[in-house]
């Protein structure tokens, strides 16, 4: 039986795929290319031996969906596959909401008429809004400030009222703090397409000369250096999360949202100065107004990860940013 990895060649998706092929899992992956590359696949089987069916299809095209699962034997979906930057949904929401939000139902319809109803879904702490005191838990309300958190809140509620339609679903709701780092061979990492949306890869690029300097929004937080602080969580410990959350589903009835994340929080410029430090290179910055819906601090308590699904953040600031500097600095230019 085999795994559907929706989005399994971007960032997350190709470093879960990994840690599944690890342990000898047979992986189909769906992808539309719209921001990865198959290049990523050379790489995965450059780290693990091992290869995997890739798809290329959209996750709203409802037949190429079905037809994944006429011709495989699917036992359980990691769905990884949506758009993801913040800016770009409030220009283009109306994309955000039919990629995100359609896709996704139309992914659980095909699963439905399959009889395949074990999901792993990538949700986000955005759906945690702006107004709840860090650290973050899974009982505080949710809310969204931007059309791709209302993308990830919109599919949350769908996943809650199916699973309480219908008995048999078991879905692990993952919602992610801020994945950085990369595979300590340097073979993979965080490609993104034009400029960066995330702070470690705009570092990275500068760092490695493809962008000027660094932007740092605001300065006047109410944190210990003024800068924002957040929970960066290592792409491999992430990834090991989605294997863990599988190997739970059995566990879970119902629809369970957990979060993934470290549970101690950094701020931009100690990322910063651990970058120079590790990397030897220096990352010029220029301090700019906040941006609205910013808010000052925002790190988990993953104690329901621990519990539920036996798993916890291992690596540190270091390892990650060290392991970004490998990825970045052996591959400039991404995969191209």
């Amino acid at each position: 039986m085999s795994l559907l990895i929706t989005g399994g060649t971007g960032y997350i998706g190709s470093h879960t795929v990994v840690e599944l092929l690890k342990l000898d899992k047979d992986i189909v992956i769906v992808d539309n290319l719209s921001n990865s590359s198959t290049l990523v696949l050379d790489r995965v089987k450059a780290i693990t031996g091992k290869t995997v069916t890739f798809i290329k299809a959209d996750i709203c095209d409802e037949a190429a969906l079905d037809a994944v699962f006429k011709h495989h034997n699917i036992k359980a979906v990691v769905h990884f596959a949506g758009l993801k930057a913040v800016g770009e949904s409030n220009e283009i929401p109306l994309t955000y909401y039919q990629n995100n939000v359609s896709g996704s139902v139309t992914l659980l319809q095909v699963m439905a008429k399959h009889g395949v109803k074990n999901l792993v879904f990538s949700s986000s702490a955005t759906v945690y809004g702006e107004n709840n005191p860090s650290p973050l838990d899974e009982t505080m309300p949710t809310s969204a400030t931007n059309p791709y958190g209302q993308t990830k809140l919109m599919v949350e509620h769908v996943l809650f009222d199916l699973a309480k339609s219908d008995s048999e679903w078991s879905i692990a709701c993952l919602r992610y703090f801020n994945p950085i780092g990369a595979h300590e061979s340097g073979t993979i990492g965080e490609n993104p397409n034009g400029i960066p949306n995330n702070l470690l890869p705009y570092v990275a690029q500068v760092a490695v000369g493809r962008l000027p300097q660094l932007q740092v929004f605001g300065d006047d937080y109410d944190t210990p250096d003024g800068t924002g602080v957040r929970d960066y969580i290592h792409v491999v410990d992430l990834a090991i999360g989605h294997v863990k959350a599988l190997e739970s589903l059995t566990k879970i009835q119902g629809c369970k949202a957990i979060n993934i994340g470290t549970g101690n929080g950094t701020s931009v410029l100690e990322i910063v100065n651990t970058f120079k430090e590790i990397s030897g290179q220096d990352i010029a910055y220029k301090v700019v107004p906040r941006r609205a819906g910013d808010i000052g601090t925002v790190y988990a308590d993953a104690a329901l990860a621990n519990s539920l699904l036996g798993w916890q953040a291992s690596r540190d600031l270091n390892t990650m940013i060290a392991d970004t500097w490998r990825w970045q600095s052996q591959n400039p230019n991404g995969f191209e």
